[in-house]
């Protein structure tokens, strides 16, 4: 009661110990004892609720995502209250089928991006492909990020490895974003990204190839970090049929969570489509969407239908 009489302004601690007949003493050993586990089941429940939306959440992202709610609270009580509850990701490793055939007899571009430090959309695309397995098979997602947002621009399924799959993603960025010539397009040395038809649609539009070194995932880190959330956080502990169901899945992950919801440590813990609107209402107080493929950077409803993908021949490529 003491505390709370406080709290409301009026009397001071010491004139209503007085009044009760406790000591000041007494009264704050009392408080120490009893107020920080209020404190902390209040936002233990807060903690849960993150979780519960977001389960493959760290503690740094908990953090941020309480912040953003009003809660001021730093990591370190995050993480004491999530290992106390047992709410930390595990981790676990499977197995990784190969998704880069870097044996080919196509030309190698240089590593344009080492180094590249981006202050704009546009600038610089990085691309890979990774597998997702199904009850009874293996299938394959080609992505291409804007490496300045992270922010997924293209996407592609398919049951194979073929340089349709990377082809499909590209031309999607290239509708979503229509970018001016210059751009920076970086991949891994997978034949998907060096074959003619490939190439001959960068060169289309204007975009500079850029490959990694042999064997050096770390030339391409923004893309493989997110794969690893992809993996993580969408495929890990999800068990798909068929294509069309994980397809579903995919565009809702891609489109609207990853995109419009997922807070991004690069980013400041700011989610890629804040991130932009940010650097466009910046440049342009009217906000302009012209860097964005003049659409409004709103999220969509998980109603709305998204655009099917289209098939691409494979003459020149395998």
């Amino acid at each position: 009661m003491i505390a709370e009489r406080a709290e409301q302004g009026g009397l001071t601690v010491e004139r209503m110990c007085e009044l009760s007949g406790v000591s000041r003493a007494g009264f704050y050993r009392h408080w120490e004892a009893s107020a920080p586990q209020q404190a902390d089941t209040a936002l233990r429940d807060a903690i849960q609720q993150v979780i519960v939306a977001k389960r493959f959440y760290g503690y740094r992202r908990v953090q941020q995502e309480l912040r953003h709610c009003g809660h001021c609270v730093n990591a370190k009580r995050v993480l004491r209250l999530m290992r106390e509850d047992n709410l930390l990701c595990l981790r676990a490793r499977r197995f990784v089928p190969a998704t880069t055939d870097s044996q080919h007899g196509w030309r190698v571009w240089p590593n344009l991006a080492r180094g590249l430090v981006t202050r704009n959309l546009n600038e610089l695309w990085v691309a890979d492909i990774t597998y997702v397995r199904l009850q009874e098979e293996f299938v394959y997602v080609a992505v291409v990020l804007d490496a300045h947002s992270r922010r997924v621009i293209g996407w592609a399924l398919a049951q194979h490895l073929g340089a349709s799959l990377a082809v499909q993603a590209l031309r999607m960025a290239l509708t979503e974003r229509r970018p001016a010539p210059g751009l920076i397009h970086h991949s891994d040395r997978g034949i998907q990204y060096a074959c003619a038809d490939y190439l001959t649609l960068l060169a289309d539009h204007g975009v500079q190839p850029s490959m990694s070194r042999v064997g050096n995932p770390y030339d391409n880190a923004k893309a493989e970090s997110f794969m690893k959330t992809l993996k993580q956080e969408q495929v890990r502990g999800n068990d798909w049929r068929d294509l069309e169901a994980l397809r579903a899945d995919l565009a809702t992950f891609f489109d609207i969570t990853y995109n419009y919801r997922r807070l991004h440590s690069a980013l400041r813990y700011q989610t890629p489509a804040a991130f932009e609107q940010q650097l466009l209402s910046a440049k342009n107080p009217e906000a302009s969407t012209e860097l964005t493929g003049a659409r409004e950077l709103t999220a969509p409803s998980p109603e709305t239908p998204l655009p099917g993908l289209q098939s691409f021949s494979q003459e020149n490529c395998p």
